[in-house]
């Protein structure tokens, strides 16, 4: 079971980027497909999910309406499109699957290694 998160780099703000999370080893069709972030110093904070049983997306007031959770139609690859950047959203940015509709890190059974976020202004 993997997870390969890629996608990352250095943008300027209001900018844009989509991270990708590769997805092997099991079916993650009905997962609860997540993204997090962790800046220096700082706790793991949710960032968005994609419901994998049909109910939608669900996103951290921080980045409602500039970032956007999809999946492929074979539903293997989840995608985080970041739109209108700030340096406030630099950070490691983490795929994770769940079997529940959730937002916390905890309820995450399985994760990816972590892509490199930087936003400069």
């Amino acid at each position: 079971v993997q997870l390969q998160a890629s996608g990352g780099g250095l943008v300027q703000a209001g900018g844009s980027l989509r991270l990708s999370c590769a997805t092997s080893g099991r079916t993650f069709r009905r997962y609860t497909m997540g993204w997090f972030r962790q800046a220096p110093g700082k706790e793991r904070e949710f960032v968005g999910f994609s419901s994998g049983s049909g109910g939608g997306a669900y996103y951290a007031d921080s980045v409602k309406g500039r970032f956007a959770v999809s999946r492929d139609t074979a539903g293997t690859t989840v995608f985080l499109q970041m739109n209108s950047l700030k340096p406030e959203d630099t950070a490691v940015y983490y795929c994770a699957a769940s079997s529940r509709w959730s937002d916390q890190a905890a309820d995450y059974d399985y994760w990816g290694q972590g892509t490199q976020v930087t936003v400069s202004s």
